[in-house]
């Protein structure tokens, strides 16, 4: 059995779903533009530069989600995959995955965004297993916090490992495994792969990749 794990953010999609659900919430009013535009802007940037404070980001992107009822929220949530996620879609990256879900890999999503934002897109893509970060609930409402360690940086090989686990399954349980992502806060996960790709990597990722004669790929449609 072969393992393949996929990053989400600009990676299987073109863009960041964080990011996006943040413009969402402002381009409807649910969230006000002046207090909220700039800073989601921000971490935004501090993510791709690999210098984000996860705690801190978490802190600003789950709040939101204490403020509202959970029908409300999963109304938008409906509408956000529509109008925000679909778009960004390619069919490459929907035969990319078709691929190794055809082949019987065991395929599972690994991102940092919570798992309210993308639980509907992992379902659009077929896959059955998501890794993100979780944001902490009581009696269905959230709370406005992480439940455990975020699906981040060094965290998602953690993760990974612990859902492998509970699986009954190690990483020697594979003939190969496959991670593909974009960015540079991905590296402790791709260098733990037997075969990592590098899909629209940022700068400091794709001179890793070619130093280390990683694959290069583009998922854009």
């Amino acid at each position: 059995m072969d393992l393949a794990l996929f990053d989400l953010d600009n990676t299987l999609i073109a863009g960041d779903s964080d990011f996006e659900w943040a413009q969402f919430l402002i381009g409807k009013g649910i969230l006000d533009r002046a207090l909220y535009e700039a800073k989601n802007i921000e971490f935004y940037e501090q993510y791709k530069a690999g210098t984000l404070d996860i705690d801190i980001f978490l802190d600003f992107q789950l709040r939101p989600l204490a403020a509202h009822p959970r029908a409300l929220l999963e109304s938008w949530q409906r509408e956000f995959l529509s109008r925000q996620i679909l778009p960004l879609v390619s069919e490459q990256a929907r035969r990319l995955v078709r691929g190794h879900l055809d082949s019987g890999a065991l395929c599972a999503i690994v991102t940092a965004t919570n798992s309210f934002v993308t639980g509907p897109i992992v379902r659009e893509f077929g896959i059955a297993h998501l890794i993100a970060t979780i944001p902490a609930q009581e009696n269905g409402q959230f709370t406005g916090r992480p439940r455990g360690l975020p699906s981040f940086r060094e965290g998602k090989v953690v993760r990974v490992e612990a859902w492998l686990e509970a699986l009954g399954l190690w990483w020697s349980s594979f003939d190969r495994s496959w991670f593909y992502s974009d960015s540079q806060n991905d590296l402790p996960l791709l260098s733990k792969v037997s075969n990592p790709v590098v899909v629209d990597p940022d700068a400091t990722l794709r001179a890793h990749a070619e130093a280390a004669a990683w694959p290069i790929m583009s998922l854009l449609g």
